[in-house]
């Protein structure tokens, strides 16, 4: 069994470490979604494959006529669509299948805050939710790998007790100005 005050990983490693082309996607999610390192990358891919593997039995199990299997595809399908993956509810197993590990990413709390416009910087973001400036409805949350899910996403916001929390404060201005700037879709036609 183990001993309880190890944990295992969360996450699977590549089977050929120095792979170019592998290696060179992976720098470009780092850099894209502000990661720390590799292994928070590589746990993303963990739980989208563990996703995809219940999607694929539940698909075998399905053609075999299985009641439960159709309960837990309304499970799986219920989650997914719980932590914004999907945003129809008419997904199906495929849509499961077809799921890469970006859109697991963009799930993130420091991502999903960058792009509300709460920070200057995916970094910042990331910085600023370890350090307690942002917080989810009324709760501190100091992981920015943790997965936001579609009706938490409205209720991010800046924590009372942040400097940031003031509309003076000398970063909001610029994240305004910085908005209000911003081209809208329809001036580059």
């Amino acid at each position: 069994m183990g001993d309880p005050r190890f944990l295992r990983r969360l996450y699977e490693t590549p089977k050929h470490p120095w792979e170019a082309t592998r290696m060179a996607e992976e720098r470009k999610l780092l850099q894209r979604y502000a990661l720390k390192n590799k292994r928070e990358l590589w746990k993303a891919q963990s739980v989208l494959r563990g996703f995809r593997r219940q999607a694929r039995d539940l698909q075998a199990r399905l053609r075999a006529g299985e009641e439960q299997a159709k309960r837990e595809t309304d499970l799986l399908l219920g989650r997914l669509t719980r932590l914004g993956l999907f945003k129809a509810p008419t997904a199906t197993l495929d849509d499961v299948l077809a799921l890469n590990p970006e859109d697991l990413l963009k799930r993130r709390f420091d991502f999903v805050a960058f792009h509300k416009g709460l920070a200057p910087t995916a970094i910042a973001a990331r910085k600023w939710i370890v350090h307690g400036h942002l917080l989810i409805g009324d709760h501190k949350v100091t992981r920015p790998g943790y997965l936001i899910r579609a009706e938490e996403e409205g209720r991010i916001g800046y924590a009372p007790t942040s400097p940031y929390f003031s509309e003076d404060h000398p970063t909001r201005i610029a994240l305004r100005e910085r908005e209000s700037r911003a081209p809208t879709p329809t001036e580059g036609l």
